[in-house]
């Protein structure tokens, strides 16, 4: 008889799945050496202008024969991503904690296409949970059956503000959180502790972001309370009563807790603390390329990339707009390897 685990598992099923893992965790081990480190950044940095730097990217690889501009290299990059987690996993829901806000940011996108009359290209994410078809489809149809069940009254929520009232920002509020809490929900279901981590920084970021606009916007008690998604890192409570009290409230309150090393960023800019959020993902998620029986190298290997993604995107705007490296090099991300 097979001895069951603690997971449900039978021994021999445990068995494969640690050998898959392996298998995984090795090609992407061999992907990581194709990764940007820090002197191929410098190096970036160095072109002098956005097309020398597309032409550098070109040589390393980057982009595909239909990407010409700096957006379709990068989201050609993403997809590059997408595409070898697929093959390597059997079953890409282990990766939804990921893959949550796309569907959001569609359904977004879809109830203010539709609002207007229009439809504008390029603007729905691929990789999502459901298929972006699906989320027009339900929207322009104003059948939101068509939804996860999860998905459908928050949808109706939206699509009721925007097409009654016209306020976007609420519309976007509303699905913001929703999204944030969608992706918490399932990281923190998980059991895994890179997931479980990454969306708890993952939230708590965007509610510290959220009370600070909220308080240079004037928001009322009755805003921050829509807009704030709960965590175990932050109490909520006290972030709204700070964020009605001032800033220095809310650095105060900030000094009590896990974020406390990221205050004197966030007296910077917001800027300056998003890049300090994000490196301490890359920082935490660095040792799991050790970890081969589980998922946690595959999905410290998408972070990485979209990591390195984002900060390539930030180079390349900066040269666009020829802001001067100086301040290019202040928004550049730690880079995995």
């Amino acid at each position: 008889m097979q001895k069951k685990t603690k997971l449900g598992f039978s021994a021999d099923k445990n068995e494969m799945t640690d050998k898959l893992y392996l298998y995984s965790v090795a090609r992407i081990r061999s992907k990581e050496l194709g990764l940007f480190s820090r002197s191929d950044i410098d190096q970036l940095m160095n072109c002098r202008t956005e097309a020398e730097c597309l032409r550098y990217l070109n040589d390393k690889g980057w982009g595909d024969e239909s990407s010409q501009t700096s957006e379709q290299i990068l989201v050609s990059e993403r997809e590059k991503t997408w595409e070898l987690l697929n093959e390597l996993v059997e079953d890409i829901s282990v990766f939804n904690t990921f893959r949550y806000g796309n569907d959001y940011h569609n359904l977004k996108a879809a109830i203010k296409q539709t609002y207007k009359g229009d439809t504008t290209p390029n603007l729905f994410l691929s990789n999502g949970t459901v298929e972006p078809e699906v989320i027009i489809k339900a929207v322009s149809e104003h059948d939101f059956s068509l939804l996860p069940d999860y998905m459908r009254e928050v949808a109706e929520e939206a699509y009721q503000i925007q097409l009654r009232t016209g306020d976007s920002q609420l519309c976007d509020i509303v699905l913001d959180k929703a999204a944030l809490d969608r992706m918490y929900s399932h990281g923190k279901a998980s059991e895994n502790e890179l997931l479980s981590q990454y969306v708890e920084l993952k939230v708590a970021a965007a509610d510290i972001n959220i009370a600070i606009r909220s308080l240079r916007t004037k928001k009322d008690e009755d805003f921050l309370r829509r807009a704030l998604c709960e965590c175990e890192s932050l109490d909520i409570n006290k972030l709204i009563k700070c964020a009605l009290e001032g800033m220095d409230a809310i650095y105060d309150y900030l000094e009590t807790t896990v974020y406390a090393d990221g205050v004197q960023e966030l007296k910077k800019s917001s800027q300056a603390f998003e890049r300090w959020c994000d490196n301490r993902i890359i920082e935490f998620i660095r040792p799991q390329k050790y970890n081969p029986f589980t998922l946690s190298p595959l999905a410290a290997y998408l972070l990485a990339r979209e990591n390195e993604i984002k900060t390539v995107r930030i180079l390349l705007s900066g040269k666009r707009n020829d802001i001067s490296d100086d301040i290019i090099r202040e928004r550049l991300r730690e880079m995995y390897v």
